[in-house]
């Protein structure tokens, strides 16, 4: 293949793992015996859509008596208040102690405060009545019961009852290096970067869908430990394919304006004196040439020294190679070159 500067994509290919955007402890919010279960395990839950019931007995009493006691104070309210307005006109026309008309007021204002307290009481005792139906915080995938029913729950902490998990978007986590992250950060062309993700299998029964992002986080160190800077790209996954937790390739769109020389990896060989590839010289046989490598991607890599525009580059029978070995060369550029070869994966890619 004849070898050429272009402007190319680059793509960063990482691994990683798939990670739920949100994951909720679903808790007793109130003290009872849990009575009900109305869900399946692992089943796909609504938002909104009732999980446990736990018994109501104690609370629906608990508002009956809130509810009677502000009737009460609310007929009290009534007679104050019909008391205030019979005594005001005899006041004005002195026909009755002003102190009278005063303590009515007061009692009234004191009737009012009641009625307010007690409208609190009520909003307090239907909210601990609605939280016996427990229900589902969030939309997504239910795990298994932590409580049988018959248990008492919520005395003296928030008892866990399940968990639910989110995978609509999801997460997937990736690490770049320091040096991967610098050269993410000087070449980038766009400030959110595009990000494809995908399961890598040998099965031919099941389709590996790309799943298409954002990265949305980059942290803010380097961890000492590995070198490594934690990066994640987010995807929508609304038909719940891809699992949490699960082992996946995450690709990092950086630029497609820089002119680079890329040949494929394979042909790039190593030994003592460091890494070499093999050119067809005027008189067709093999010459080596030691090269500087620079970036690497999956399958392609970039020549930084050694190569320049147009040598022909030997790719294939590179194990019968030596320098000054006769070769009939043929150009295969239009099918194997780099190019060529983003164009057939992407073309791949449609069909699947």
């Amino acid at each position: 293949m004849s070898s050429k500067k272009e402007p190319v994509p680059i793509w960063l290919e990482f691994t990683g793992k798939t990670k739920a955007s949100r994951k909720i402890e679903v808790r007793a919010r109130v003290t009872g015996v849990l009575e009900k279960v109305l869900f399946l395990e692992g089943a796909l839950i609504k938002k909104g859509e009732a999980l446990f019931e736990i018994e109501k007995s104690s609370y629906l009493d608990d508002l009956h008596r809130a509810q009677a006691r502000r009737k009460r104070d609310q007929a009290t309210l009534d007679l104050a208040s019909a008391n205030v307005k019979r005594f005001e006109p005899l006041v004005s026309e002195g026909l009755a102690p002003r102190i009278t008309l005063e303590e009515y007021q007061a009692k009234k204002n004191e009737l009012l405060a009641l009625v307010e307290a007690d409208d609190a009481e009520i909003r307090t005792a239907k909210l601990n009545l609605s939280y016996t139906t427990v229900r589902a915080p969030i939309t997504g995938r239910i795990s298994n019961l932590h409580v049988d029913v018959g248990n008492v729950v919520g005395f003296g902490e928030k008892t866990v009852l399940t968990t639910m998990v989110s995978d609509d978007p999801l997460y997937a986590y990736f690490y770049p290096t320091e040096e991967e992250f610098q050269f993410i950060r000087t070449y980038a062309s766009k400030e959110v970067l595009e990000a494809q993700v995908q399961v890598q299998g040998k099965s031919r029964l099941i389709t590996r869908e790309v799943f298409t992002g954002k990265v949305d986080f980059t942290d803010n160190r380097i961890d000492p430990m590995t070198g490594t800077i934690t990066m994640r790209a987010v995807v929508a996954n609304p038909e719940q394919k891809l699992l949490e937790g699960t082992f996946v390739y995450t690709k990092i769109f950086i630029t497609d304006q820089l002119s680079l020389l890329m040949v494929p990896q394979s042909c790039v060989l190593e030994d003592q004196q460091g890494s070499f590839i093999y050119e067809v010289d005027e008189k067709n046989q093999a010459r080596r040439i030691n090269v500087k490598r620079g970036f690497e991607g999956r399958h392609y890599l970039e020549i930084t020294k050694g190569l320049q525009d147009g040598q022909q580059v030997i790719i294939s029978s590179l194990s019968k190679l030596r320098p000054e070995t006769p070769v009939s060369p043929q150009d295969v550029t239009s099918s194997k070159g780099f190019l060529a070869a983003m164009k057939k994966t992407d073309e791949k890619k449609d069909k699947e």
